[in-house]
């Protein structure tokens, strides 16, 4: 297995969880790729992968992460990844300041229809952020 190389980043408790449980979605995801698994049956434990190829890539990166002294918790992320998270964080926090100044200030509703629609479009997807699927290899 290759070299991890990136940033190291913790992430809150809103990022998803590593061993498929549910997300903010509602659906079960792999804990490697992060695709959608099929619904669970009634009988035997729920998966946490949709394939071999994803548990095996799972174990790998748990074993290279515990001999690098890692914690399991420790995210590596690309350094144009991270930039580029910030900087949406950042526009939101402005569009956010800015619905606020509109609130205290007693705009027109119009206004604040439009600035609400700003702030709703500044999110973008970041509630997908973390669930990309993963290159299987």
């Amino acid at each position: 297995m290759g070299k991890a190389v990136g940033t190291t980043t913790q992430l809150g408790t809103d990022a998803p969880a590593e061993d498929g449980r549910q997300g903010s979605g509602g659906e079960r995801r792999c804990g490697w790729c992060r695709r959608v698994l099929p619904q669970a049956g009634s009988v035997g434990r729920p998966r946490l992968y949709c394939g071999q190829a994803c548990r095996q890539r799972a174990y790998e990166q748990r074993n290279a992460s515990t001999q690098a002294g890692l914690p399991g918790d420790v995210v590596l992320v690309k350094r144009a990844e991270l930039d580029g998270l910030q900087d949406r964080l950042y526009q939101l926090r402005c569009a956010i300041e800015d619905v606020q100044t509109l609130l205290a200030e007693r705009h027109t509703k119009a206004e604040l229809e439009r600035s609400l629609a700003d702030l709703v479009h500044s999110t973008g997807r970041l509630d997908k952020l973390w669930v990309s699927e993963r290159a299987a290899g």
